[in-house]
This record gives C-alpha cells, sequence and structure tokens, in this order.
C-alpha cells in the first residue's frame, strides 16, 4: 500500500544511571569509590534510502524509541551506550515539526543522514564525588531523560517530468511505454489510485524520472477528486507534461485551461514551471479530423506548426516544438516547448516526445 503522510512520535534513549560501588579487596587497605558512569542514552537518525518507496512501514510503528544506556558498574566500568535508531525514509521525505509546522530536514539524495534527537547522557558514578571531606560517597546521578518529539513525514516525490491530465487520457498507458513503471491500466476514471515513478531510459547512459498522479479534474486544488491528495508529488517536478485528450468528450481549450488553473491555484511556483503538451489517443480519433483537431488548437495558443524538427514527429500529423530548450538561446517559458499529438497504443511519436522531453530536462540539468 502507498503511503505518502503519517504521523509519529520519536524518543531518544535514557542515560543510564551512575553506580554506586566501593572497592574491597584483601590486600588493598585504602579501597574507595569506584562506580562506574552509566551509559549514554541512542540517538535518533533519519536515512534516506532509494530501496524505499513509500511510508507504508511506519503504520504500525507510532512511538519510535532509541534503546536506553545500561548503568554503570563497579570497577569504573562505564555502562554500554544505547544503539541509535536509523529511521529509513524514502528519497523526497520531509520531516516537519507537528506543533510549529517548521520542516526540519528535507530528505532529497540517497545516503544522506540527519541526526535528529540526541540520547540522554549517562549520569555519573559516585566515584567523581569523593573529596577529603567525603571519602565514602553513598550516591550517583541518575541518567538524563532522552528527547521527544511529535513529527510528520510528508513524501513528496522527486521526478524530471510530472504527468498532468483528466483521469483517463492515457497517463498510466504513456509511463507504462516508455519507461520501467507498471500501472494499473483500464478503461475507466481514476484507474490510478496512487501516484507511480518510472525510469525513462534514453540509450544505455541517459535517463530521466516520470511520475504519473491520479487523473485531476476542476476543483481538485479545493479538494475534489483525487488530485488535492496528490498534486503535492509533481510540486518537485521543473517540467510538466499536459496531456489533453482529443477523443475526449471535454473541449480542448476547456481541458487545457481547467488543468493549468488548477495546478496554478495549487502552486504558484508550479504553475511557472516549463511545460509540454502531448495531444492524446490519436489512434482512436479518425484520421481527416486530426489534423483540424491539432491546427485548430495550436491556432488557440497562438502557435505555428513546424515543418520540420530534429525529433523526428511524424510529419503527416501538425506539431510544434521551439527551437532551443535554452532560455539563452531563446527558449519561450510562456509558451510550451512542445505540442504534439501522440498514442502509445501504437507508439505514434513516443520516441520523437521522449528525445524532446529528454532535451528540456537536460537543459535544466545544466
Amino acid at each position: 500500500m502507498f503511503t505518502d503522510s503519517v504521523e509519529l512520535t520519536v524518543s531518544s534513549g535514557k542515560g543510564g544511571q551512575g553506580c554506586v560501588a566501593f572497592r574491597r579487596e584483601k590486600f588493598v587497605l585504602n579501597g574507595g569509590p569506584n562506580g562506574g558512569d552509566g551509559g549514554r542514552g541512542g540517538d535518533i537518525w533519519f536515512k534516506c534510502d532509494n530501496n524505499t518507496h513509500t511510508l507504508s512501514h511506519f503504520q504500525k510503528r507510532m512511538h519510535i524509541k532509541a534503546d536506553n544506556g545500561r548503568p554503570g558498574e563497579g570497577s569504573r566500568m562505564t555502562g554500554k551506550s544505547g544503539d541509535k535508531k536509523v529511521i529509513i525514509v524514502p528519497p523526497g521525505t520531509q520531516i516537519i515539526d507537528i506543533e510549529t509546522g517548521e520542516v526540519l530536514f528535507d530528505m532529497l539524495t540517497d545516503g544522506q543522514e540527519e541526526k535528529f534527537l540526541e540520547g540522554g547522557k549517562g549520569g555519573l558514578g559516585n566515584t567523581h564525588f569523593k573529596s577529603p571531606t567525603n571519602q565514602r560517597p553513598t550516591y550517583a546521578q541518575p541518567g538524563e531523560k532522552g528527547e521527544t518529539r511529535a513529527i510528520k513525514l510528508d513524501l513528496k516525490l522527486i521526478a524530471d517530468v510530472g504527468l498532468v491530465g483528466f483521469p483517463n487520457v492515457g497517463k498510466s498507458t504513456l509511463i507504462s511505454t516508455v519507461s520501467n513503471a507498471t500501472p494499473e491500466i483500464a478503461n475507466y476514471e481514476f484507474t490510478t489510485l496512487t501516484p507511480k515513478l518510472g525510469q525513462v531510459n534514453i540509450g544505455d547512459f541517459e535517463s530521466f524520472v516520470m511520475a504519473d498522479i491520479p487523473g485531476i479534474i476542476g476543483g481538485a486544488h479545493e479538494g475534489k477528486g483525487l488530485g488535492i491528495q496528490f498534486l503535492r508529488h509533481i510540486e518537485r517536478t521543473k517540467t510538466l507534461l499536459y496531456m489533453i485528450d482529443l477523443a475526449s468528450y471535454r473541449d480542448l481549450q476547456e481541458q487545457i485551461e481547467v488543468l493549468k488553473d488548477e495546478i496554478k491555484s495549487f502552486s504558484e511556483k508550479l504553475g511557472e514551471s516549463k511545460y509540454a503538451i502531448a495531444l492524446t489517443r490519436v489512434d482512436i480519433v479518425p484520421p481527416d479530423e486530426i489534423n483540424d483537431l491539432v491546427n485548430g488548437f495550436l491556432e488557440l495558443l497562438g502557435l505555428e506548426p513546424n515543418k520540420g524538427s530534429e525529433f523526428d514527429f511524424d510529419p503527416t500529423m501538425p506539431y510544434y516544438v521551439q527551437d532551443s530548450a535554452d532560455e539563452t538561446l531563446g527558449y519561450d517559458k510562456t509558451k510550451p516547448y512542445l505540442v504534439a499529438p501522440i498514442s502509445s497504443a501504437t507508439n505514434k511519436n513516443i520516441e520523437a516526445l521522449k528525445y524532446a522531453l529528454f532535451n528540456l530536462v537536460q537543459t535544466d540539468r545544466k
């Protein structure tokens, strides 16, 4: 089960108590106090691990505790320190203080480790309290208590390209075609109930990550449908791919305007992201209608179709691609980088779309 938000209470370990002991040996005339110190309590750490993709393993562990330190022993022996507790979280997890709402840590990279809570110090044994006026101290310090904090873990997936569209427009089919993701695909709305990540390979040594979230409907940013629950999973993406269904009962203009409005209403920053547009399901649109639909959509956006491009889009259908993905070379962020008709079922323009998106992603990385 996919879980992207969970509340936890975490506690570091308590320090061990100091020991009260005295040296009593037959041939040691002046044996004095020799109680050892208590061990330190265990710390709480967070670690980011690429092999973890959900927070579901926390649901039955609402209170996570580190080990306590062991008490000190005679002969000035210090008690064993408590083992640190390492909490494994997937990349993209934010650790948030429930009381203040402050983001304490943002776990982004594999192997990243952050110390969260320190364990309590161990108490001093009675050997520390001897003096000329108190040669037989009979007390030792108790160990310090550990810290306890109430926190919330929020998972926001990290991807290069986020798919945005109404339910049943072909997002799951596209990500299953171009990547290693295996989402559920069916001919009804809201087949995607949880976000999916897929790695899109470009040759042997290059790739980018694509994120598929549940379909968005009008009012998603206010809680309608499933969108508001998962829109935050594309907050970290720098590129959005709007998927517009050519065969939908919804008007093309309505689709793009509603989607862009929902994205901008949810996040002003996300609304200003670089974006591209895929016109989906050309395989079920009558061939004589495709050109009119695509040209009409391009005219709506104030764009002229290209006569050719480096990405080898099908020349029998109109499409649009900006000359460059680099802002220093003329890329206009207010316009889509590309508008292209595609079909995941028949692989129409899919390879060209992959390489065009990679070009946009690669420019951001540089």
